[in-house]
């Protein structure tokens, strides 16, 4: 139990110290990411006007019936095509990315790397 809560103290920290120089403009929005045990969410934010432009998770609904029997890096790419599509769908090509303090592996980078694919620029 310890551990766990050390470790997500230790993301925090990490996560803090990132953002004192990450942030988002509405020229280059930030591509955040969360990461939870079952799910994953992402959102493209405008820090300056301080909006979510674009959201998508594992929990959405248009996304919910995909997910069924998928892995979960498989469903992070799903949720980064989706990210990717409504992005650009709002004119948004640009992005900096914001990894959270998540380690860049597993379902951050399968994020990550279909956010790319679909045609956001990081």
């Amino acid at each position: 139990m310890a551990n766990n809560k050390s470790r997500n103290v230790a993301r925090l920290r990490r996560h803090v110290r990132v953002r004192k120089h990450v942030s988002g403009t509405s020229v280059r929005p930030r591509l955040n990411v969360y990461r939870s045990l079952a799910e994953i969410y992402v959102q493209v934010i405008d820090d300056e006007a301080g909006a979510t432009l674009v959201s998508a998770s594992t929990i959405d609904q248009e996304l919910r019936t995909q997910m069924s029997g998928l892995k979960k890096t498989d469903q992070a790419k799903l949720v980064g095509k989706a990210i990717a599509k409504r992005a650009t769908a709002k004119g948004i090509q640009q992005v900096v990315f914001d990894r959270g303090g998540y380690r860049y592996t597993g379902r951050v980078k399968a994020l990550a790397d279909a956010a790319r694919e679909g045609g956001l620029d990081f």
